[in-house]
């Protein structure tokens, strides 16, 4: 039951960051959202997401950083 709230609240989350102007940074809050859940394999996934559509932004300096962090971590 709990993972499928968790997916409801990721698909919320997606909804949500289409609808905005700024998708790039709606990917990251939604990446950053699912690592402070604990949930290190999505905030992996928006993390590629976010540094394959959006190489040179800013945004995706922030994913490869917290990308570096994740991979140290056991």
């Amino acid at each position: 039951m709990r993972q499928w709230i968790h997916v409801g609240v990721t698909v919320f989350c997606i909804v949500l960051a289409a609808c905005s102007g700024d998708k790039p940074k709606e990917l990251l809050e939604t990446a950053e959202f699912e690592e402070r859940q604990h949930n290190v394999a999505h905030a992996k996934q928006f993390y590629d997401e976010i540094i394959r559509l959006y190489p040179s932004s800013q945004v995706a300096e922030t994913a490869r950083a917290r990308l570096a962090v994740l991979n140290r971590v056991p």
